[in-house]
C-alpha cells in the first residue's frame, strides 16, 4: 500500500511555484533563452504592470486640454466607446500571440516568430525599432506629464512661474527619481505593483466628480495651458446638462481663429481628436515584456494584456472629471516608472538579440538585482532627449504622445499582419480566440493602419515651425535609420532572435522538465540549470 505524503498549505504552494517555475523555464528553454531576469510577478501583479502605465488617471489629465479644443466633449466621449472597443480587438489580437510565445521581447520576437525564415530577421527589426520608438515616447509623455502636473503645483500659492526651461528640469528630476526606482528598488517593484493598482482605482473613485465644468481655456500648450489644466481638474461649481457632454463639438484648433472644421471638415477634427482616447488606452505590451518575471507566462501575460484593456475602459466610460492633483501626480509617477520597467525590459531583449547599437553593453542584467540596470538608464536618457522639443515648440507634448500612440500600435500590427498572413503555420498557445481569431486580427490591423495616418495629421492651423506636428518627422527619421541602416549593415548579422542554450542544454532542461512533472517531490534534479 502506497503512503500519502502530508503536504501543508505552505509546502503544497511551494510545490506549485516549483511547477510552475521550471514549466516556465522550460517554455523559455524551448524558445532558445535562459532565465535571467527574477520570475516573481503573479497575474494580478503582471496585469497591474500593463494597468499602472495605461493609467487612465494619466492619460485623460494629460491630453484633457487637447481633446477640449479638437473637437470637445462630443468627442471625447464617443470616441472612448470606438477607441474602446477596437482596442480591444488589438489586446485580444496580441493576448493569442503572448500565448504562444511568452518572452520580454515581446512583438519583435513575434514578429520572427510568425514569419517565415527568409524574411524573420528583417520582420523582427523594423518591428523591434517601432516598438522601441513608442516605449521612449510613451515614457516621454507620461513622465513630462507629471513634471507639468509638479510645476503647476507648484505655482500654487508661491512666486513660482512655470517655464518650458523650467520644466525640463522638472522632467529630468522625474526621470531620474523612476531611473532610481528601477535601480535600487528592484525587490519593492513587485510591492510597489500592488501599491499602484490600489491607488489608480481607490483615487479615481476619490477624484471622479461625475460630468466636467469646462472653464475658459487657452491654446497655449505651455504655461497659461497648465493653469488652465488645473482649472478643469478643480471641482466644478456645477455640471453641464446630457445634451452638452453627448453632442457638443468644439474646434479651437486655429491659431488665428480658423480651425481645421472651417479649412478641412468637421470630419477632420473628428480624425485627430481621437487622439486622447487612444493615447490614454497604450502601453498595455507591457504584460508581454514582463513575460519573463512572470509566473505561468503563457497565460498570465495574456490576461494581463486583456483584463489591463477592459477594467481602464470601463473605468473611465463614465466619468472625465478629476480634483486632486495630489492623487493625479502620483499615479503618473508610478506610471512612468512602470513605464520604464518595461522599456527597460524591451531593450533588454533587444540588446541580448544583437538588435540595438551597443548590444554587448545594454544586454548586462545585473548580477546583484537581477535587472537590466543599464537599459533602465538608456531609456531614460532617450525620453528626457525627445522631450526637449518642449523648449520651442507649442504642440511638443502632443506630438510625442502621437509618436508613443503610431510606434507602440505599428509594433502590434505587425505581427498582428503576419499572424493573418502565415495562419496556417501559427501553433496556438493556451489562451487562444478558436474561430474568431482571424476576423479580429483583421480589425485590428486595419485600426492600427487607420490611426497611424491620422495622428501624424497636422493638429494646428496654420501650419508653421512652432504647430508642427513633428511626430511625422520623429517617425520618418526611424523608418529612415531602420531601413538604411538594414540595407548598409543590419541585414549581414542581425539573424533575429537568438538562442542563448544549445540544442544541447534544450534538451536537458526539457528531460528535467518532464521528469519533475512525472515526479514532483522528487527535488534532486538540477531544475533547469542551462546556464553553460
Amino acid at each position: 500500500m502506497s503512503q500519502e505524503i502530508p503536504v501543508d498549505a505552505d509546502s503544497d504552494s511551494s510545490l506549485r511555484n516549483g511547477f510552475t517555475t521550471r514549466r516556465d523555464e522550460a517554455e523559455l528553454a524551448r524558445m532558445g533563452y535562459k532565465q535571467e531576469l527574477k520570475r516573481e510577478l503573479s497575474v494580478i501583479q503582471n496585469f497591474g504592470v500593463s494597468f499602472s502605465i495605461i493609467s487612465i488617471i494619466t492619460g485623460v489629465p494629460s491630453l484633457f486640454q487637447y481633446g477640449l479644443v479638437t473637437g470637445g466633449p462630443a468627442v471625447m466621449v464617443w470616441s472612448w466607446l470606438v477607441v474602446a472597443c477596437f482596442t480591444m480587438a488589438i489586446g485580444l489580437a496580441m493576448a493569442e500571440i503572448c500565448s504562444a510565445h511568452p518572452t520580454s521581447g515581446g512583438p519583435y520576437f513575434w514578429a520572427a516568430m510568425l514569419s517565415p525564415t527568409e524574411i524573420a530577421p528583417f520582420a523582427s527589426w523594423i518591428t523591434g525599432w517601432f516598438n522601441l520608438l513608442g516605449q521612449i515616447a510613451v515614457t516621454t509623455g507620461i513622465s513630462f506629464a507629471c513634471a507639468d502636473f509638479i510645476s503647476t503645483v507648484a505655482t500654487f500659492q508661491t512666486d513660482f512661474t512655470s517655464t518650458p526651461a523650467t520644466n525640463i528640469g522638472v522632467y529630468a528630476a522625474v526621470l531620474v527619481g523612476q531611473g532610481l526606482v528601477n535601480t535600487f528598488g528592484v525587490r519593492l517593484l513587485k510591492h510597489l505593483n500592488n501599491f499602484s493598482i490600489w491607488w489608480h482605482i481607490i483615487g479615481t473613485v476619490t477624484i471622479v466628480i461625475g460630468k466636467t465644468h469646462l472653464k475658459k481655456h487657452s491654446k497655449n500648450f505651455n504655461g497659461k495651458m497648465l493653469s488652465n489644466r488645473s482649472a478643469i481638474l478643480a471641482a466644478a461649481p456645477s455640471h453641464q446638462s446630457g445634451h452638452f457632454v453627448f453632442s457638443t463639438f468644439i474646434d479651437r484648433t486655429g491659431v488665428d481663429g480658423v480651425g481645421w472644421s472651417e479649412r478641412a471638415s468637421p470630419a477632420y477634427v473628428v480624425v485627430i481628436g481621437i487622439l486622447m482616447s487612444q493615447y490614454s488606452l497604450t502601453g498595455f505590451d507591457a504584460s508581454a515584456h514582463m513575460s519573463e518575471e512572470t509566473h505561468n507566462a503563457a497565460t498570465s501575460g495574456s490576461y494581463g494584456i486583456i483584463s489591463a484593456i477592459g477594467a481602464s475602459a470601463l473605468k473611465t466610460a463614465h466619468d472625465f472629471g478629476f480634483r486632486v492633483q495630489v492623487i493625479v501626480i502620483g499615479a503618473m509617477f508610478m506610471c512612468g516608472t512602470f513605464s520604464v520597467t518595461s522599456n527597460s525590459r524591451m531593450m533588454y531583449a533587444f540588446a541580448r538579440d544583437g538588435g540595438l547599437p551597443g548590444h554587448k553593453f545594454f544586454r548586462v542584467v545585473s548580477a546583484e538585482r537581477k535587472s537590466p540596470t543599464r537599459a533602465v538608464w538608456l531609456a531614460c536618457a532617450l525620453s528626457f532627449m525627445l522631450g526637449l522639443p518642449s523648449l520651442g515648440s507649442t504642440v511638443a507634448f502632443s506630438a510625442a504622445t502621437s509618436i508613443a500612440t503610431i510606434g507602440l500600435y505599428v509594433s502590434y500590427a505587425i505581427p498582428i499582419a503576419l499572424r493573418v498572413v502565415y495562419r496556417r503555420a501559427f501553433v496556438r498557445g493556451p489562451f487562444h480566440l478558436g474561430p474568431f481569431s482571424y476576423p479580429i486580427a483583421v480589425t485590428a490591423t486595419i485600426w492600427i493602419a487607420f490611426i497611424s495616418i491620422a495622428f501624424i495629421l497636422p493638429q494646428e492651423n496654420p501650419v508653421n515651425s512652432q504647430t508642427l506636428n513633428y511626430a511625422v518627422v520623429a517617425v520618418g527619421i526611424v523608418v529612415a535609420y531602420s531601413l538604411s541602416f538594414w540595407f548598409i549593415s543590419a541585414r549581414k548579422w542581425f539573424k533575429g532572435p537568438i538562442k542563448q542554450i544549445s540544442g544541447q542544454y534544450q534538451s536537458r532542461f526539457l528531460d528535467e522538465f518532464f521528469f519533475y512533472l512525472r515526479n514532483p517531490f522528487d527535488f534532486s534534479s538540477s531544475g533547469g540549470n542551462c546556464d553553460k
